[in-house]
């Protein structure tokens, strides 16, 4: 029986294209830079790369949050100040914050079967605030946000420091659902927790394991 559950926040229970879009739009529309669709989809890529990197201890954290911008301007020959941007869109991401349908149902049956754990490699500063305009605050036992850890999703030390953060953990008890298959399954791998692929989009054909693709789904593989 699962009664410890292990969850990311971004693209499980917060639609995080769509808070990434209006922040994207938001930001570079004040530096007068268009964003269309383009520009939003090489930034979308750019930063996605940067953030697999990120996990496999490639680049650091600060580094990240301007490199993205950096690359996204000398490839589309747009002259702007990176590091401006940058703290622009970190402010302006801060308020862009939208639930997927359903989480609140879904975050309170977890509730009711046992404890709830966020594992995040989200920005602090962002995270806290998303959890404060959602209403998950009272959801989670604990939050482990890798900034906060001092390690990143799926390092051994960010899985050690979660699990010795659980009182009485026990991997046979816990179950991990997430987005990813190299942050979210690598830490749930680490903490030798079961794993369930949280996928709205869709499953990837190529992927074999437990997944679901709404929150009802989840639940069944999640308390079973």
């Amino acid at each position: 029986m699962k009664d410890i559950f292990l969850l990311d926040m971004d693209d499980t229970l917060l639609d995080f294209p769509k808070a990434e879009r209006a922040a994207l739009f938001q930001t570079l529309s004040s530096f007068g830079i268009e964003a269309d669709g383009h520009v939003l989809a090489r930034y979308h890529a750019i930063n996605d790369a940067l953030w697999k990197a990120l996990e496999r201890g490639e680049i650091a954290r600060e580094r990240l949050k301007v490199q993205r911008f950096c690359t996204l301007f000398s490839e589309l020959g747009i002259e702007a100040d990176a590091p401006a941007v940058s703290a622009a869109y970190f402010s302006n991401m801060e308020e862009c914050c939208y639930p997927f349908a359903g989480v609140h149902g879904f975050l309170r049956a977890l509730c009711r079967a046992g404890r709830v754990y966020l594992c995040t490699n989200g920005g602090a500063k962002i995270q806290r605030r998303h959890i404060a305009l959602a209403g998950f605050g009272p959801y989670f036992a604990d939050v482990f946000i890798s900034e906060e850890v001092g390690a990143d999703k799926p390092s051994q030390a960010f899985a050690d420091y979660a699990a010795a953060h659980i009182g009485g953990y026990l991997p046979a008890r816990a179950v991990y659902l997430g987005d990813s298959l190299t942050s979210d399954k690598g830490c749930a791998d680490a903490m030798s927790a079961d794993f369930v692929l949280f996928a709205p989009r869709g499953i990837p054909a190529s992927f074999c394991g437990a997944a679901a693709e709404n929150y009802g789904q989840a639940l069944s593989l999640m308390l079973r």
